[in-house]
């Protein structure tokens, strides 16, 4: 059983090119390809699947079951999260800009080809991931939050590299991990985005691909220069926008399918439990509807893969448990939601059935042309809206991507780099990626993004002591204190596990934001809610 893979799912997936001749280049490209993919595929593919399920279940056990009792909570954590900004990004940009590279064209192409290759079960085990991913997705974010460090603008950077060097004293493999990830997010993904959008815009609107190439540097590149605070502002906007615009597409094909409904909740139970299988009997069938499940959820959502957490320790907050819940939610919102909208727009369409052959099924080995297909069953107007929508998915993870690259960027040079270099490479990539097709750079892409989420598990399972002592000083002050009132003070917390060398979260810092924060909202300060200890110290 293969991987499905980013490099597979866009190479096999969006309107890919006939390829009757292959130059050399292109040759050798597929050699390479096939050998990173098959070996990433039979080594590292399952270690990683493995450990990311292993540690969403630990997580899951010591948070006490997180995303499911604070749930509710998650929600006044997130529509409350504007306000504590101030000057620098708030919560929910930071929520929007890691919502903005979780969805991307793989929840429509990856989703669409688990179905085929997994069966209606895989969504259940998707589902499953999900949850679960929940608490790593809140661990590693909080902990983003927890270390962070602030740049001389007022925003903030952090991220795993910075927790690593300053939580396990190991400034080597904090490099180690930034590196990965530039590569990965700043270049190869970068590449991967704009090969596919340029295939849509040249499928749908005739256009070339370096007229697209151009299209894209200049939607993009000034956003790079202008560093974080643009793309914040950009991300908080397109990214829900879009990802509810999804969301009612698929609310009108379930209008229209609704007698469908039940039967399609049925096959997505039956499958998952190998009650009906057409692949190597009861045990067989529950196998491939995990492995495909498992492995669409984990890295759709991305959750211990470390990558979030760049984009969560840029918020400002009272608290860093807040973020912690912001991005947790935003797990659910990719994968119980945005990659649900795809199962449910292609099980309810017709085109796929589980009891056909796979080779029967029209685009069975293209995934977004297979969820194109299927949308376009309820209008013709809905198939052009779709290829719309999957534009801004990829020009918004293009935006994300490039703010976890400047994160990591700033923490190999300093806070003072500009990050022009970095605006440079990504524009490159982002056009030769418009023109090119680079298979074996999406292979070693997988490889990079292997490794760092093995580095990632390691430091926030040894690490996770912090995050959990942060959500019992949390919980402790949620007993008597509205949210928008409860402050985090690492100085002499008796929640934390030892002395926290920051100066982001000690008592002089915390002082002064409170003293902002009362002063903004027109208050006394004597009446500002604070940690009993924040007041007798004064």
């Amino acid at each position: 059983m293969n991987m499905i893979t980013s490099h597979q799912v866009l190479s096999q997936g969006l309107f890919a090119a006939d390829n009757n001749e292959m130059t050399r280049f292109e040759q050798w490209n597929e050699n390479v390809s096939n050998v990173l993919g098959w070996a990433y595929g039979h080594s590292l593919g399952w270690v990683l699947i493995f450990a990311l399920m292993g540690g969403g279940i630990y997580f899951t056990v010591v948070t006490k079951a997180m995303q499911i009792t604070m749930f509710g909570h998650m929600f006044t954590t997130i529509f409350g999260s504007r306000r504590d900004a101030r000057d620098g990004i708030s919560s929910f940009q930071a929520f929007a800009i890691g919502l903005a590279d979780r969805v991307g064209t793989g929840n429509i192409a990856g989703v669409a080809l688990a179905i085929v290759g997994g069966g209606p079960g895989a969504i259940f085990w998707m589902w499953v991931v999900a949850l679960i991913g929940m608490a790593t997705g809140f661990i590693e974010s909080t902990l983003g939050q927890i270390f962070k460090i602030k740049n001389v603008d007022g925003t903030y950077r952090g991220g795993p590299a910075f927790y690593i060097e300053r939580g396990l004293g190991s400034r080597l493999w904090g490099a180690i991990f930034a590196v990965l990830l530039i590569f990965a997010y700043g270049v190869a993904f970068q590449m991967i985005q704009a090969n596919t959008m340029a295939q849509v815009l040249g499928e749908s609107f005739g256009i070339k691909s370096w007229v697209s190439a151009v299209i894209l540097l200049l939607l993009t590149v000034p956003f790079f220069l202008g560093g974080i605070r643009p793309v914040a502002r950009t991300a908080e906007f397109i990214a829900p926008v879009m990802a509810v615009a999804y969301l009612v597409l698929t609310i009108i094909v379930i209008a229209v399918y609704y007698q469908q409904v039940p039967v399609i909740f049925g096959w997505i139970f039956a499958y998952a439990f190998g009650v009906k299988t057409a692949a190597a009997g009861t045990i067989g069938g529950i196998l491939v509807a995990l492995e495909q499940g498992v492995k669409r959820g984990l890295f759709s959502n991305e959750a211990g893969m470390g990558s979030v957490p760049n984009a969560a320790a840029t918020a400002t907050v009272t608290h860093p448990v807040k973020q912690g819940l912001v991005q947790s939610m935003g797990v659910f919102v990719d994968t119980i939601v945005v990659c649900t909208c795809t199962a449910f727009i292609i099980l309810l369409s017709g085109i796929y059935n589980p009891t056909i052959d796979p080779k029967n099924i029209p685009d069975s080995d293209n995934g977004a042309a297979l969820t194109t297909s299927s949308i376009a069953t309820i209008g013709d107007w809905a198939q052009p809206m779709l290829v719309i929508i999957i534009l801004v998915f990829g020009y918004s993870t293009i935006l994300g991507n490039y703010a976890y690259a400047e994160g990591n960027v700033k923490y190999l040079l300093g806070v003072k780099n500009k990050g022009i270099g970095l605006a440079i490479l990504v524009g490159g990539a982002v056009f030769l990626g418009a023109i090119l097709s680079l298979k074996a750079v999406w292979a070693v892409a997988d490889w990079a993004t292997g490794l760092m989420a093995v580095v990632n598990l390691v430091a926030i399972t040894i690490l996770g002591k912090w995050a959990l002592g942060a959500l019992a000083d949390y919980k402790e002050q949620l007993k008597t204190k509205a949210p928008e009132d409860i402050y985090f003070c690492s100085t002499d917390n008796p929640y934390l596990p030892g002395k926290l060398d920051t100066e982001v979260w000690n008592l002089a810092t915390v002082q002064a934001d409170v003293r902002a924060d009362a002063q903004a909202q027109n208050r006394p300060h004597d009446n500002a809610p604070l940690l009993e200890r924040l007041i007798d110290s004064e």
